[in-house]
């Protein structure tokens, strides 16, 4: 695990992290966000949303990335895979893919066959989103 400080908010599923003076682009494991910024693409539904929802937990914050030896240290683009670790409202660690996937501003996702350290946390909790109507789920599908 590394601890840095979130920088900048790319979309709701990319971020970049100040760690030890190096920039770090770092892509949340088990998550996908409607897209924003990805070229020659429409802006997909509840895509703004996810992003702000990441630049207001997210910017500025200090973060502990946690890798996954299962998927890899990066992805094909090069950008570091993890978890990312935040301190919640009421001081205790809070995962903020999980996060993401219960508020509804991200659907859980595995690329490849290898499944993730969290994945069944991910799963039941964007089944939960998805069964609430919550976020993207009431607002897209």
């Amino acid at each position: 695990m590394a601890g840095g400080i979130v920088e900048r908010v790319v979309d709701g599923d990319t971020i970049h992290v100040r760690v030890n003076g190096d920039d770090v682009t770092v892509r949340l494991i088990g998550i996908d966000t409607p897209e924003t910024v990805k070229p020659d693409s429409p802006v997909e539904c509840f895509g703004p949303e996810a992003s702000d929802f990441a630049k207001e937990a997210l910017t500025g914050q200090s973060v502990t990335l946690e890798l996954d030896a299962s998927q890899g240290n990066e992805d094909r683009y090069g950008r570091l895979l993890a978890y990312v670790w935040r301190e919640a409202p009421d001081g205790s660690l809070s995962l903020f893919n999980l996060d993401a996937v219960a508020a509804g501003y991200a659907r859980e996702r595995q690329y490849g066959s290898t499944p993730y350290a969290w994945k069944a946390e991910l799963d039941q909790a964007g089944q939960a989103a998805q069964a609430a109507g919550a976020g993207l789920w009431g607002a897209c599908e």
